[in-house]
């Protein structure tokens, strides 16, 4: 039996807590699994951005990426390791780089989710490209702007068609704010989508592998805010539902880690927002919710590492199409169908069984951990780069607060096993 180190990368951008806690409880967890007749630890390092020989190897098992969305030279680096060297990564590079919020959308409407109506709009303004002037001649259509409004109702929402951070929304509640939208929207290439109004419950499903969490989403409240610390917010059916309409989504695009925005409407739940396959990570807007995110990458990712999983390079839609072709199947059937697939292919129960086995004492180290100076000064990091330096200690002590209530709640508070 050998001693045998699987390495884990880091590739952050703006990042700063979740990889310093990270880190921390990776290293207090003194990973040393029995697999396959050796003995398997783990490293951690954060990846460095430099020139590479496209055949130079990759050092790393596992890459968790933060960068590859909007940073092309991690990007290719990620590809060619994919292709060359074996490398996992969360998420797939070329899912992430092609499958904007416009194919999610077509995509999940094939699969017969409860999607609001959605239109997409040619652009306001172009680049003067030499063949512009002759193809807008030829085959650009006048159209009446209003009349489209009028057949998608009020209120709508204007969103760019490959999305990212709230860039470029607006509500749209008249055919007056339609056309000061439009006229705004510039060279943009925009989707205008039917509100689901009034909802009466939004909520975040973060999806992490086989790991799903659900949080009640306020959306005009501050951004500290709007992750409600509320519970028991949905029934366990609806739970289970949003679980699904998570994983299916994460498995048909080839996303370890993304995150789904629904809105409930009479009893529907109705998915609005689903490509988002670097979600917010952050103790400034999770608190609660952060120790969890932590510890589900620390799982999946050992997960990964430990038991060498081969990356799916190809997204491989026809399981899914099949299905979505049944013609008298019931939605919630169908969609129970599509979550099928999605567990086989993050490997389910086998990572239950492997957490279980191998990892059971981490929901106790993290325990301890987040109750430490050291987690209180990553928080305090992330803080110090968001807040005036006036509110630090303020929004320190509040998010550091809401941890401590979490933990508070844990078992091991009571001297309890999780």
């Amino acid at each position: 039996m050998a001693n045998v180190t699987r390495r884990i990368g880091l590739s952050l951008g703006a990042d700063i807590c979740w990889p310093l806690c990270y880190e921390q409880i990776l290293g207090k967890l003194a990973v040393s699994v029995p697999w396959q007749g050796d003995t398997v630890g783990i490293e951690v390092e954060r990846v460095t951005i430099e020139p590479f020989d496209l055949r130079q190897a990759a050092k790393y098992d596992v890459v968790l990426d933060r960068l590859t969305h909007w940073y092309h030279t991690s990007r290719e680096w990620i590809k060619k390791a994919i292709l060359m060297d074996g490398l996992y990564v969360l998420n797939n590079p070329w899912s992430v780089q092609a499958m904007e919020k416009h194919t999610s959308y077509c995509a999940m409407m094939h699969l017969g989710m409860p999607i609001p109506e959605t239109w997409m709009l040619p652009p306001k303004a172009y680049e003067p490209l030499p063949d512009l002037a002759p193809t807008l001649t030829r085959y650009a259509q006048l159209f009446d702007l209003g009349e489209i409004g009028s057949r998608i109702g009020y209120p709508m929402f204007m969103k760019p068609y490959d999305g990212g951070g709230w860039r470029g929304v607006s509500r749209v509640n008249d055919e007056a704010a339609l056309r000061r939208s439009y006229e705004d929207s510039g060279k943009g290439v925009m989707h205008l989508q039917a509100a689901v109004d009034p909802f009466d419950s939004f909520v975040r499903c973060i999806g992490l592998g086989p790991q799903t969490h659900l949080v009640k989403y306020l959306p005009d409240a501050a951004l500290h805010d709007r992750y409600s610390q509320e519970r028991d917010f949905v029934s366990a059916d609806e739970a289970a539902l949003l679980r699904d309409t998570t994983l299916t989504i994460n498995a048909f695009f080839g996303w370890d880690f993304n995150s789904c925005e629904a809105l409930r409407k009479a009893g529907t739940w109705h998915p609005i927002d689903f490509a988002n396959p670097c979600p917010d990570s952050q103790i400034t807007s999770l608190h609660r919710h952060f120790p969890w995110l932590v510890k589900a990458k620390l799982r999946w990712s050992i997960f990964c590492a430990v038991t060498q999983r081969p990356m799916r390079k190809t997204m491989d839609w026809d399981p899914f199409y099949a299905i979505a072709a049944e013609p008298d199947m019931p939605y919630r059937e169908r969609l129970r169908g599509y979550a099928k697939i999605a567990e086989a292919r993050f490997e389910a129960v086998r990572f239950e069984e492997f957490c279980a086995t191998h990892l059971a004492h981490l929901d106790e180290v993290a325990w301890e951990f987040f109750g430490t100076d050291a987690a209180k000064s990553a928080f305090r990091a992330k803080v110090t780069a968001l807040f005036p330096a006036h509110e630090v200690e303020q929004f320190t002590e509040l998010f550091w607060g809401r941890v401590q209530s979490w933990r508070a709640e844990q078992p091991q508070a009571k001297g309890g096993r999780p």
